[in-house]
């Protein structure tokens, strides 16, 4: 391979990141026309519990600043894979076979975790948290009007998404510590009842103050750091 001056690097660093940020405008573009059809998506959990539900738009620019924010979420989903790859196309040529082995699986896996835990989050959480705070609010012992806002609602429906999604990276943060030599195997086992109580506090903290969330975000955390410990190398 041939060997590139310092000069060289930086016309290719500064090559993938226009192309990066091209690829960002361009699906920020294409995210206005579809954040309409993204809004509807991520709202369908709310109303499958709620038939006859209505959002509300507590402001003139609410429409403009819900739209934007979606079209940046779009841009990020679309750009995201992109710029992993852009990445892991600059930094593979120095790297040896066995960092190459070992970096492009989390590369690979980074982004599905976060979808499947994302994606957890929405078909599985959401019918149950949604159901229950309708149900509650519809039960008060005061006359009262359910009419939650839209963009209060969507900061809240994307946020959890991202918690899941990141909390779902839990099994290569473990693994890469394992690998670097930092974290055990036998360490990891020995302190898993201390794991366990921190899922629970972090469970509890990151989601609404109902017991069946709550659960559902320990419940699979705790399977990650389980399989975590699966996949650790053995103690030498």
């Amino acid at each position: 391979m041939k060997k590139m001056t310092l000069g060289q690097h930086f016309v290719e660093l500064r090559r993938r990141i226009l192309w990066t940020l091209g690829i960002f405008v361009f699906a920020l573009v294409v995210g206005w026309y579809v954040s309409p059809l993204l809004q509807e998506f991520l709202t369908k959990p709310l109303l499958n519990v709620w038939g006859d539900g209505t959002l509300l738009y507590s402001g003139l620019a609410d429409g403009l600043m819900i739209r934007f924010s979606l079209s940046v979420l779009f841009a990020l989903f679309i750009t995201t894979p992109f710029a992993l790859w852009q990445i892991w196309e600059y930094i593979s040529p120095g790297l040896h076979n066995n960092e190459k082995n070992f970096i492009l699986p989390i590369l690979v896996c980074s982004p599905i975790l976060f979808l499947i835990g994302a994606g957890f989050a929405f078909y599985i959480l959401f019918p149950f948290v949604f159901g229950f705070f309708i149900e509650l609010n519809q039960s008060a012992p005061v006359p009262a009007v359910v009419l939650p806002v839209a963009k209060d609602y969507l900061s809240f429906a994307i946020g959890m998404l991202k918690v899941f999604g990141l909390a779902f990276q839990l099994p290569l943060v473990l693994i890469l510590l394992n690998r670097v030599g930092v974290l055990s195997k036998s360490y990891a086992i020995k302190m898993r009842r201390y794991v366990i109580v921190f899922i629970v506090i972090a469970a509890a903290v990151l989601t609404p103050p109902d017991v069946v969330s709550q659960i559902l975000l320990a419940l699979p955390m705790w399977f990650l750091f389980e399989l975590s410990i699966f996949f650790m190398r053995k103690d030498k």
